[in-house]
């Protein structure tokens, strides 16, 4: 029986106010990635998020990001190893209080964006996440790029991994994701991000921007909830996968 977790990046408002989306999607997914209020998010969404979680029955996650609400975490920034360290932990606690408070449980880590993509190629950067995680709680689960330093220096950790992958980017022939900063970074056809999605869950590989097949690790498939079809795209991806039989659930240790 073939199993693929689907997440989504949550809680990145501010004040007394949820993404749009957030409620509508978590109806399709299995885990969640929760701002800790460095690119987005703040005490109270954070608390309204963990909550609606709670009640839909996903998996939560800490989504830490670079300090930089203006940039929404997607600029990169000049860090040293240790500060990727210290901004990894104090999110994690951050959100495992919330989550602790409510009677949950912290299933997963997961960095954001700039931070994402740089330790996905600094071992240096990878190994103080990594170590972040380990310290904090050693049973959480990474979420990381596939084939990327991140999931390279967890598993010489110990800590258990959860390969991803992106419904809606593209990926090139190394096996990274396309720079957003490129004009097709993103798949903006449904039916082709449809279609990623079954050869990541059905086949293990991805079709890259040169028109080569490479073969990826897709334990965990990205999407995006902040597009305009976020949610219908989602029930369409979730309705796909259950026909071709394959069970949606999130990572396990």
């Amino acid at each position: 029986m073939k199993m693929i977790d689907l997440n989504c990046d949550m809680g990145e408002a501010f004040g007394n106010y949820t993404m749009p989306n957030d409620e509508k999607l978590m109806d399709y997914i299995s885990s969640a990635n929760i701002a800790c209020g460095f690119h987005a998010g703040d005490p109270a969404v954070i608390q309204q998020t963990v909550a609606l979680a709670l009640k839909k029955g996903v998996a939560i996650g800490a989504h830490p990001g670079l300090p930089d609400l203006q940039g929404f975490g997607r600029r990169e920034m000049k860090i040293s190893p240790n500060e990727a360290y210290q901004f990894t932990l104090y999110q994690i606690g951050a959100l495992s209080g919330f989550v602790k408070a409510a009677g949950g449980k912290l299933h997963h880590v997961k960095a954001h964006g700039a931070l994402y993509n740089m330790a996905a190629k600094d071992t240096a950067l990878a190994k103080a996440i990594v170590q972040a995680v380990s310290d904090f709680d050693p049973g959480l689960i990474l979420y990381a790029l596939a084939g990327s330093k991140m999931i390279d220096e967890a598993a010489k950790h110990g800590l258990v991994t959860a390969s991803e992958v992106f419904a809606d980017r593209s990926y090139q022939d190394d096996g990274l994701l396309t720079p957003r900063s490129a004009d097709n970074a993103l798949i903006a056809r449904e039916e082709e991000a449809i279609d990623q999605v079954l050869g990541f869950a059905l086949k293990q590989e991805v079709r890259t921007v040169n028109g080569n097949h490479i073969r990826v690790k897709a334990e965990t498939v990205c999407l995006h909830g902040d597009g305009e079809h976020a949610v219908a795209f989602a029930k369409l991806i979730t309705e796909r996968l259950q026909k071709e039989g394959i069970v949606i659930k999130a990572a396990a240790i």
